[in-house]
Order: C-alpha cells, then structure tokens, then sequence
C-alpha cells in the first residue's frame, strides 16, 4: 500500500540563559527599566515546530505566550496560518531563570519566519516580545547588555567570551513580573555599586578579559542576594576558591546558582563540584555559557 509522504516540519529554535552576568539599574538611565546582561547558554534551547496540512490538535501545542507570539506576528502581517499542528520541545526549565517563556517565544517567531518566507525582522520580534513580557536578549546571537522593559539593546558585547560552568537549580518559582517592582526600589538604594559592577562588567567585555566579566558577575550575583536571596549563595560563595572558579553567576529573578570558569573542567574538579552540591542537597549540572 503507497503511503502519501508526510508534510515537512518547520522548525524554529531559541537557546535559553543560565540568568544573568548583570541585573540592575542602568547609570544615568530611567530607573523604572531593569538593564540585563543575560548569559547564554550552549545547547539548552526551545524548539517550536510547524507541520503544514496535519490535523490541528484540540490544544496548539504552544504554550500561552508563544501562541499569543503568533496571533500577534500573524496579525502584523495580515496573515492567516493555513492549517496545521504545532509541536513544542524546551529544555529549558519553567521559572526558574533560564528564559524559557522567552526562548519559547523567539523560537515560534523563527519557525513563522521560515514557514511563510519572511525575512527574520528583529524589529518585528521586539514588537512581539514588547506586547507580551519583560524579556532576557536571547533573541540576539551575541551578549548584549538590554533594557528588558522597553527591549532595547543598549549595548552589543560579541561572543568572544566563553566560560564553563557548575550549578544547582533550587526549589521553587520566580514570578519575574511580581518582583520587578521590588527590584527597581532597591535598585534605587545602591547606585554606586551598581555602577562600579556594571563598568567592571563591560570593561571585561571590551578587553576580551573573561576573568574580569566573572569578577563583576560575582558583584552583580552578590547585590542580588541582598534583594532576592538564594539559600545556598554564601556556602558557594565562600567555596569559590577551593574550586579555583573565576567566578559566581546566578539567576536573579529564578533560582540559580554556580561557578563561572575561564577554562574546562578537569574530571577531578568535577567530580569534586558534584559531590559539593549532592552536600547541599542538590544535584550539580554542567554547561558552556556563551557562544561557539
């Protein structure tokens, strides 16, 4: 029996973050803004999929805002989606600081792009996004530092920095729109300080010095523990040096926490990293930040 070929799938795809290298306020910005420098992580992505002439499923396939991504871009075009399924895969955690909500939207973005024959728009995208969520720069190839609120890109910061990582996720959930407020109020209270991460971290980018971006991080990651605390912050912090890491990161708004490396990993530190964390109850993941 002949068996009518089955429709190609269009695919569009997202990484995500492990947080961020900077969160905090802008230096003679508008403080009602949240600037990010999100850290991008190598191989944790969402995938978004659109297989034409399939049977529609009784749900889209999307999550809510991806699908509310697409209504949207449809709209801005004056299109319709001829009928299709959409298939959704992330791994990309919900909530807890990895951009997933995001990822999953710039992916099905990307996938629209390729099915109708659009060239990629970013300004399009930020349109999107900016009608949907405060959002991390993932929609970029590249560090950058951005106003998450507005979407704009502040500054390009390349991808000629790597680094290797350890870290745990812990319990629980961020609601990032719930805290930003929270934020901006402390935000307010330590400029200074702010400020001198924020120079230390964009100095590191311009001279293409990893230790240095990992320094500023750790300054960045130890404001936020003023305002967002993570339960096993200090205990990582005071072992930074036992492990030789260059530095700390962590998810402001989620609920990350590692080391940032400006080299690989030597099977001992490893071994040595998961047995730390096992300790605080936690089981270790390893991962590149940044790009190839």
């Amino acid at each position: 029996m002949n068996h009518a070929p089955r429709p190609p799938t269009v695919w569009g795809a997202c990484h995500g973050t492990l947080g961020e290298l900077y969160q905090g306020p802008l230096p003679s910005g508008d403080d009602s803004d949240i600037a990010l420098v999100s850290f991008p992580v190598h191989g944790l992505t969402a995938r978004v999929g659109f297989t034409p002439g399939a049977a529609r499923q009784e749900k889209t396939g999307l999550r809510p805002k991806a699908a509310e991504a697409a209504r949207l871009f449809l709209n801005h075009h004056g299109l319709a989606l001829p009928s299709g399924a959409w298939s959704h895969h992330s791994d990309l955690p919900v909530g807890v600081g990895m951009a997933s909500s995001t990822a999953d939207i710039v992916a099905t973005l990307r996938c629209l792009h390729t099915y109708l024959g659009i060239p990629y728009d970013l300004d399009t995208v930020l349109r999107v996004l900016s009608s949907i969520e405060r959002a991390d720069s993932v929609f970029l190839d590249e560090f950058a530092l951005h106003l998450s609120n507005r979407h704009r890109i502040v500054r390009r910061l390349g991808t000629a920095l790597r680094f290797h990582t350890a870290y745990i996720t812990e319990p629980g959930m961020v609601d990032t729109e719930a805290v930003t407020r929270t934020l901006q109020q402390f935000y307010r209270r330590r400029p200074d300080a702010y400020g001198r991460a924020l120079a230390g971290l964009l100095d590191g980018f311009s001279a293409r010095d990893p230790v240095a971006v990992a320094h500023a991080s750790t300054q960045s990651a130890a404001l936020s523990q003023e305002v967002l605390p993570k339960e096993t912050f200090e205990t990582v912090l005071a072992h930074q040096g036992r492990f030789g890491a260059d530095g700390i990161f962590v998810a402001h708004t989620g609920c990350l926490a590692g080391y940032l490396f400006c080299r690989p990993l030597s099977g001992r530190t490893r071994s040595d990293l998961t047995a730390f964390f096992a300790s605080l109850g936690h089981q270790c993941s390893f991962a590149q930040g940044g790009f190839r």
